[in-house]
């Protein structure tokens, strides 16, 4: 039977049709977040011509979009720039508890949180993705080393993303510590915890598998350029 029958099929989607509805740019049946706050846009489960048409508009000639729980490839005029395998992994045992250690970060930090970002390479995360939920960092001698936070938010479901920690203090158990003080102001909402990530990257996969993390699905994530020449429908 088409359509997803779980809001963890299509989570962007699941999203910015729910909790995540005021974050909406809308074309036709295409929903995306602002591009300061996060990069997903999100397709209906089967896109068709005018749905293509439409990112393209939103997202202008020569623009990239970045997908995720696609069940077919882009047009074959669109250049495919990056795909990865992925993996979604739900909470099932995890004992969530806060992290004295840990401080909310707010708009304030968000220099700061860029530029751990851009030491660690945790994934997306952008000038506004604070806006998308609770995060939480460690300090040392004031400097952040480490942060985890919340992306998605499909229906009684919230992502635990951004999850970094510098090199230098690698080895603490601090990524652990936060995973666990996010998914506890989850669990504290009457909501579940999930995660996305990197196929390749089994480290983090086994830390997560060890805090009561099970594998849901595979998926895969894709960023594409919109053709030079292409046009929306105008409506």
């Amino acid at each position: 039977m088409p359509g997803s029958s779980h809001p963890l099929d299509n989570p962007a989607r699941s999203s910015l049709t729910g909790p995540h509805a005021h974050f909406a740019e809308r074309r036709g049946r295409i929903l995306r977040y602002p591009v300061d706050v996060t990069p997903w846009l999100a397709l209906p489960d089967a896109p068709d011509a005018q749905d293509w048409a439409d990112v393209a508009a939103l997202a202008g000639p020569g623009g990239t979009v970045t997908l995720t729980a696609l069940r077919e490839s882009p047009p074959e005029d669109w250049e495919i720039v990056f795909r990865a395998d992925g993996v979604q992994l739900v909470d099932e045992s995890a004992v969530p508890e806060p992290a004295p250690e840990a401080v909310r970060l707010g708009p304030a930090d968000v220099p700061e949180m860029l530029d751990l970002v851009e030491r660690t390479r945790p994934g997306p995360f952008l000038p506004r993705t604070v806006e998308l939920g609770a995060y939480l960092g460690i300090r040392r001698d004031g400097a952040l080393v480490a942060m985890a936070g919340e992306r998605l938010h499909p229906p009684g479901w919230t992502e635990i993303s951004g999850v970094c920690t510098d090199e230098t203090v690698r080895g603490q158990g601090l990524a652990s510590r936060l995973v666990l003080a996010v998914a506890y102001g989850i669990r504290e909402r009457g909501e579940t915890p999930f995660l996305h990530a990197s196929a390749a990257n089994t480290g983090a996969i086994r830390l997560y598998e060890s805090l009561g993390f099970r594998l849901r699905r595979r998926t895969e994530f894709l960023s594409a350029l919109v053709p030079a020449a292409a046009e929306g429908s105008g409506r």
